[in-house]
Formats: structure tokens, C-alpha cells, sequence
């Protein structure tokens, strides 16, 4: 796929799935899953106050006729009971509403009753900027702090699977530092060094992994050409992965609300994708998230 609007196409010539949204009263979540409705990609189930809710869908002007509602106020409870659908079946993604993240991963990822698929889970972001020649995948932006060795190796997987499922058969994965040297005093370039030798090792698999490379070696075959960096990733890079979470959020914001990109971004590493939208996110990308989550689904 070439752009975002590739993902918005191919998510309507998919079908409408079931997106299960946890206390849907929130104006920017359920303005976003009726987008999704009336763009033929998904079909809501509102989790949440059913008043509350009404009362929104009046102000947007929308109708919620033929559209499943399940009262549930407590915000713990509407989280449980948005899960339980996606684990049974009823539903194919789940999505927050006005409740707090930390409220929805806690229900998603409980080991009992969630859906834990045994891996991290880590925010996975596809841009398309009209500086760069392709989409891209940036991550971690939203979930892990300082992710360790093995933490790395799970975002890989993550973004690998969502890059596959836009067509992506072996993603080019960027291990982003400052420098593209090892330097014993900056840990992520040693995890980086790692992870690039378990790669040609044969232990990371369906993906060709680099670095560490710097943000201009990883986007630009010049770049790297003027530093003699010799690499099948430089300048062609699928996915850039970030060494932390403040440099992934900020090259993913300063993509969107400086660099004129657009972007989709969901949490894979569940069982089934989630949509977390923003109230600060565009309409364009609210919609675009629920596309691509119900394509990585």
C-alpha cells in the first residue's frame, strides 16, 4: 500500500467488522466510530452511558439506530465488557472511549480474561509523509517507557505483523539512535548492534533489521552514501523504531504537526488491535486508526 488512503480502501473492500468501544461517551471516539460507519468499514458496539452517549450523538447530528448499545457506566466495567466481546468473537477490535488507557490495557491484558497474546504490547504508528517515498512505520510513541533488549524485540514483532498485513512481505526495520555507531555510553545503540547480529542470526525473523542508524541514514540513501554507511535499510527504511518513548512521541507528533504527514496508529501485540484515539488526533486520523486496526486484525 501506497498511502493512508490504500488503508482506507482496502478496510471498506474488507467488510464491516465490530469495533467495541469502552465508554463511547466521549465526542472525539464515537465521532470516530460512526466515520467508520458511514465509511463502510466498521460496525459499533457502544459500551458505556447510554444517555450520555445519545446526548452526544445528537450533538454530532448522528443516528444511533440499528447500532448496539450496552449500558455500563462504571469505566472499569464498560473496559471488562468491551474485552469480553472481542475475546468471545462478537467483536473484532477494541476501542477506548473516554476512560484513561491505563483502565482499557488493564482489562485487554489481563491474563485471565483479556487479551494477552503472550508479548508486549507497543504503539504502532503508519505514516505517509511527502518527504519520504513510501509509507512507514514509527514506533513506540505511546505505550513503553524504556523498553529493554527483549521489550525492542517484541516492538519489532509488533510493527513487523502490521507492516506484513499492508503488504510489506519482509519490512526494512531502522534501530534509530543518535549516532550510527556503537557507543558503550548510549545503551540503545549496543541493543541496536544486537538485535542487528540476532537478525542476520536468524533469531528476528521476516524482516531485514539495521542499526544503529540515525533518524537521515535510516530515511536518506544520500545520507548514508556521504557517510559510507553500506546497509540494505539505509535510506529505504519500512519501519523506524525508536529508542525510547520521548523520541518516538516526538517524531511521531513532529511528523504529524510539523511535517505535514499523515498517520494511522493503533496497539498491536494483543490478541486483537486497539484503537486509541486522541481528542487531538484530525478526523482523517481517527479514521484512518480504525482502518488500519481492522486490517492488522
Amino acid at each position: 500500500m501506497k498511502s493512508i488512503a490504500d488503508i482506507l480502501a482496502a478496510a471498506q473492500a474488507g467488510g464491516r467488522k465490530r469495533i467495541a468501544v469502552a465508554a463511547a461517551q466521549e465526542h472525539s471516539a464515537l465521532e470516530a466510530a460512526l466515520d467508520a460507519r458511514a465509511a463502510g468499514i466498521a460496525e459499533p458496539i457502544l459500551i458505556g452511558d447510554l444517555d450520555a452517549i445519545r446526548a452526544m450523538a445528537g450533538e454530532l447530528g448522528a443516528d444511533l439506530t440499528g447500532l448496539r448499545l450496552i449500558e455500563e457506566k462504571d469505566y472499569a466495567k464498560a473496559a471488562a465488557a468491551a474485552v469480553a466481546l472481542v475475546r468471545s468473537g462478537e467483536a473484532d477490535v477494541l476501542m477506548k472511549g473516554v476512560l484513561d488507557t491505563s483502565i482499557l490495557l488493564k482489562a485487554a491484558l489481563n491474563k485471565e480474561n483479556g487479551l494477552n497474546a503472550g508479548r508486549l504490547t507497543s504503539h504502532v504508528a503508519v505514516m505517509e509523509s511527502p518527504q519520504y517515498h513510501k509509507l512507514f512505520i514509527v514506533t513506540d510513541a505511546a505505550i513503553n517507557i524504556a523498553p529493554d533488549l527483549q521489550g525492542k524485540l517484541d516492538i519489532i514483532a509488533n510493527a513487523v505483523k502490521v507492516a506484513r498485513a499492508l503488504g510489506v512481505d519482509r519490512p526494512k526495520v531502522a534501530l534509530l539512535a543518535a549516532v550510527e555507531k556503537v557507543n558503550d555510553k548510549m545503551p540503545c545503540t549496543v541493543d541496536a548492534a544486537v538485535i542487528t547480529m540476532m537478525n542476520r542470526r536468524g533469531q528476528v525473523k521476516d524482516c531485514l533489521v539495521d542499526g544503529p542508524l540515525a533518524l537521515d541514514n535510516a530515511i536518506s540513501a544520500e545520507s548514508a552514501r556521504i557517510k559510507k554507511i553500506v546497509s540494505d535499510v539505509a535510506g529505504d527504511a519500512d519501519v523506524l523504531v525508536a529508542p525510547d518513548i520521548e523520541a518516538g512521541n516526538l517524531l511521531y507528533k513532529a511528523l504529524l504537526d510539523l511535517g505535514g504527514a499523515k498517520g494511522a496508529g493503533i496497539v498491536a501485540g494483543a490478541a486483537k488491535p486497539i484503537v486509541l484515539t486522541s481528542r487531538a488526533d484530525s478526523r482523517e486520523t481517527k479514521l484512518a486508526s480504525i482502518a488500519l486496526a481492522v486490517l492488522a486484525g
